[in-house]
């Protein structure tokens, strides 16, 4: 048994994924679950009103939640909407903010991140994006790489789940290593959030 296509026929698993830019990975995710047709992307979540990841979900037609601090910290508004869509694991992709602790008890070990680095090197609140590959290179780092990993009340700090690894040559820049690690990204998150759902070995 390797995908849906054989696993629980009878099971759409939903998916929640929260972004807070573009929303590439979002993407990618929806149209591989589109083709496996086991799972699909239930709800999109946002921080940023102008996130063009709303664009992405509005030509996708996924439902979009966008939501403020006071909806996410101070209230069940974000809590309520994943359990009333009966969301069975929650994807973060490009979100920048802590996930509250209502939600973190409410889906544990059903929370994903994935880090554009090898962690426990380079994480840490401020460490997302060009910031990370930045840091990566005046460090002198002979590889970066990505963590997919579950998330815990603290920034890039959840058990670790997958791990893969680039080579940073000597002439890269943030932008030519972010085009290496994005492409990791692409080809493994959505096969690890798969195997996550069927509950297949990781490792």
């Amino acid at each position: 048994m390797n995908n849906f296509d054989d696993f629980k026929k009878d099971k759409i698993y939903n998916i929640a994924i929260f972004a807070s830019g573009s929303g590439t990975n979002a993407e990618n995710i929806f149209q591989y679950f589109k083709k496996q047709k086991g799972a699909e992307i239930s709800l999109i979540l946002t921080n940023k009103s102008d996130a063009f990841v709303i664009e992405r979900a509005k030509r996708l037609n996924i439902p979009i939640l966008i939501f403020n601090k006071d909806d996410f910290y101070k209230t069940r508004k974000v809590l309520d909407i994943l359990l009333e869509k009966k969301i069975d694991l929650i994807v973060l992709a490009g979100f920048l903010w802590l996930i509250p602790n209502n939600i973190i008890k409410s889906f544990e070990k059903r929370i994903v991140n994935i880090h554009p680095a090898l962690l426990p090197d380079f994480g840490g609140k401020g460490m997302y994006g060009d910031f990370v590959h930045k840091k990566v290179i005046e460090t002198g780092q002979t590889e970066s790489g990505i963590t997919i990993h579950y998330v815990n009340e603290h920034y890039d700090d959840g058990d670790i789940i997958f791990q893969v690894k680039c080579k940073v040559e000597k002439d890269d820049t943030p932008e030519s290593l972010a085009k290496k690690v994005h492409q990791l990204e692409y080809e493994h998150y959505p096969h690890i959030i798969e195997k996550i759902l069927l509950g297949f070995p990781l490792l």
